[in-house]
């Protein structure tokens, strides 16, 4: 169940991502789920592989670089969506998973957390 609310989550986090930036679109909130998907599989698979083989320069930048890993992967997940998901370069894409972590912090923080005390 709470994988579920994480995907529905994220679908929402990258549905506000693209309103703000003109360099990530979606082509709607049907795109934004299956990208949510497809995004958390990479997270499971692609990513600890990823943080492994960038280990030496993780430590060095002090964790900063895991915004490049997520940024790997949601290009990752443009490349596999097609046109239904596309990003302008990998700086817009750096960007875009800066802001979607932000954005999921405080989602957690402010709602979820809330919601589970109860």
């Amino acid at each position: 169940m709470k994988w579920l609310a994480s995907i529905l989550v994220n679908a929402i986090v990258l549905i506000v991502v693209a309103g703000y930036f003109d360099s990530f679109y979606l082509s709607g909130v049907g795109a934004a789920i299956i990208a949510s998907f497809i995004l958390s599989i990479l997270n499971v698979i692609v990513k600890p592989i990823l943080i492994l083989f960038t280990l030496p320069v993780t430590v060095l930048t002090l964790g900063f670089f895991l915004f490049v890993i997520n940024a790997i992967t949601l290009w990752i997940t443009a490349g596999l969506m097609g046109d239904a998901f596309h990003i302008d370069g990998f700086g817009m894409a750096i960007l875009a998973a800066i802001f979607i972590s932000i954005l999921n912090v405080l989602i957690q923080k402010v709602i979820i957390e809330p919601l589970q005390k109860k």
